[in-house]
């Protein structure tokens, strides 16, 4: 249940940030969302906690970028941030749910 609420809650805050960029994206807007994503990416990994869904939105912000379509690329790098970070307070939940699912 909390899972959902927290891929609900990175679904929001990427559409909203999203929404503040009123300019058009450029080429470094890209490169450094791209980084950010990444490295939210690289801790979900290092936490074993990956999801497919943020590799695929990677590959799409790639695409985007390779055709010139900023506004995307910094869009769907921004999706996957939030999908890395849910990814990430998803991993930090589980490590302690456990114990209290665990019969004394």
């Amino acid at each position: 249940m909390r899972t959902r609420g927290m891929i609900r809650l990175a679904v929001i805050l990427s559409i909203g940030g999203s929404a503040s960029a009123a300019l058009a994206a450029s080429a470094d807007d890209f490169k450094a969302a791209f980084a950010k994503a990444e490295a939210a990416n690289e801790q979900a990994g290092t936490l074993k906690n990956q999801w497919t869904t943020t590799a695929q939105e990677l590959k799409a912000a790639q695409a985007a970028a390779a055709a010139g379509k900023y506004d995307e690329a910094v869009k769907d790098a921004q999706q996957a941030e939030a999908l890395a970070n849910a990814s990430i307070a998803q991993a930090k939940e589980q490590a302690t749910a456990w114990k209290q699912a665990v019969v004394h």
